[in-house]
């Protein structure tokens, strides 16, 4: 064995150490940050060819590697904003020049100055539209992703354009003969710039298995409404409605309308009706909430939550094989795969949780341990390298 293969072997062993040295020190460092993947340092022999009389010292490679795919630990937070991916997948985001990334880091804020959702590191939270303007997304690839932006959602106001109208009718009413009225209600709805409008609903009986429904404009009778306004409700035997149980009306200024009436009942019993309708009045965004599907709503100040955007979870084949960036962030590779886009809650994919971080899958102790581990190889392996020194050194006094 050559003394030079001696000292070759401790200094090769000392720099793979000094490199384990480095993910231990980098891990502790990062062992509170969001999303942090532990890196860990992978030795392979390096063997050079050796005759049967002389035997040529190898050396050692290092290789880092980063355990990307491990779940790391949920922590809930007070942030409605903060999000946890439980299972595969990781958030797009995007640095400032618009570039795509992955990241588990999920410490999401609002940006004052664009509104724009950026976690700490400053990547912009992607996602898709829903709504007017809404894409297909692709399977592998991140075309059609916009920055999530909750600011686009100003006051809003929402036409109706469908309601409901049920309850029981009493069997024991008398007939009337219209106009002459049995029962009255009234239903209220908006137009198209929010304005409410009052439906008012009259009913007569007019047969032992029939009632009249008319609608009429109880907030201004001046500007009636259009369509169909009075029609006839039929029951069965068994008091339950039979034929047409929807009428189509238009609001004044306003959408089309259908009031469905499949759940009116005529019983022994007290006059007792209930009525939905859809719409709303001009109202501001007040919250965001996070759905475990993905789908981000914007909630209003009289409680209407709309859709707004739906966060798609991207993934590669090989996630251990992406390429840690600055800011918590991974970039794919060859070795990694391309893309795979899907949305929270698909197969293959994890679901997302709203108030919650995912922290670090660093171990304390673990590193502690693997740090003693590396100190003493390296101190092992710079005696190897005195220890070659030295011989060296006789040889050479041996010329002398």
């Amino acid at each position: 064995m050559s003394l030079y293969g001696v000292l070759r072997s401790g200094v090769s062993g000392m720099n793979a150490q000094s490199n384990k040295l480095g993910t231990v020190a980098e891990n502790i460092q990062n062992s509170s940050t969001t999303g942090y993947k532990r890196a860990s340092t992978e030795f392979s022999s390096l063997i050079l060819p050796s005759s049967e009389g002389s035997y040529n010292s190898g050396s050692v490679t290092s290789r880092v590697r980063y355990t990307i795919a491990d779940q790391g630990p949920i922590a809930y937070t007070t942030s409605a904003s903060d999000l946890a991916i439980s299972g595969n997948g990781f958030f797009v985001v995007t640095d400032p020049g618009g570039s795509p990334y992955l990241t588990r880091a999920g410490n999401f804020v609002k940006d004052g100055r664009t509104g724009n959702l950026v976690n700490a590191y400053g990547f912009t939270l992607m996602g898709y539209k829903l709504g007017a303007g809404a894409v297909e997304p692709s399977l592998n690839s991140l075309d059609g992703v916009v920055p999530v932006n909750m600011s686009s959602f100003a006051m809003q106001a929402a036409g109706s354009t469908g309601g409901t109208f049920k309850g029981n009718l009493p069997d024991g009413a008398p007939t009337v003969v219209p106009p002459a009225v049995s029962k009255q209600s009234s239903l209220q709805v908006y137009d198209k710039v929010g304005n409410p409008v009052k439906v008012d609903i009259t009913l007569a009986k007019i047969s032992d298995t029939q009632w009249t429904i008319s609608v009429a404009n109880g907030t201004n009778p001046l500007d009636p409404i259009t369509g169909t306004t009075t029609m006839a409700l039929t029951f069965d035997a068994d008091g339950q409605v039979t034929g047409t149980s929807s009428m189509n009306f238009n609001i004044p200024n306003g959408e089309p309308f259908t009031l469905d009436m499949a759940g009116m009942t005529q019983l022994a019993g007290e006059y007792n009706v209930t009525g939905t309708s859809n719409g709303n009045a001009p109202s501001a965004v007040k919250d965001v909430e996070f759905a475990a599907d993905g789908t981000v709503y914007a909630v209003y100040e009289d409680g209407t939550r709309v859709g707004a955007y739906r966060i798609p979870l991207a993934t590669v084949p090989s996630p251990d094989n992406l390429d840690p960036r600055a800011g918590n962030v991974y970039e794919t590779t060859a070795s990694s795969g391309g893309y795979q886009v899907g949305f929270p809650e698909m197969s293959g994919f994890g679901s997302i949780a709203s108030g919650a971080l995912e922290g670090s899958n660093v171990d304390i102790g673990t590193e502690l341990t693997a740090m003693i581990e590396a100190q003493t190889s390296y101190t092992a392996n710079s005696k190897v390298f005195q220890t070659g020194s030295e011989l060296l050194d006789v040889l050479m006094n041996l010329k002398r």
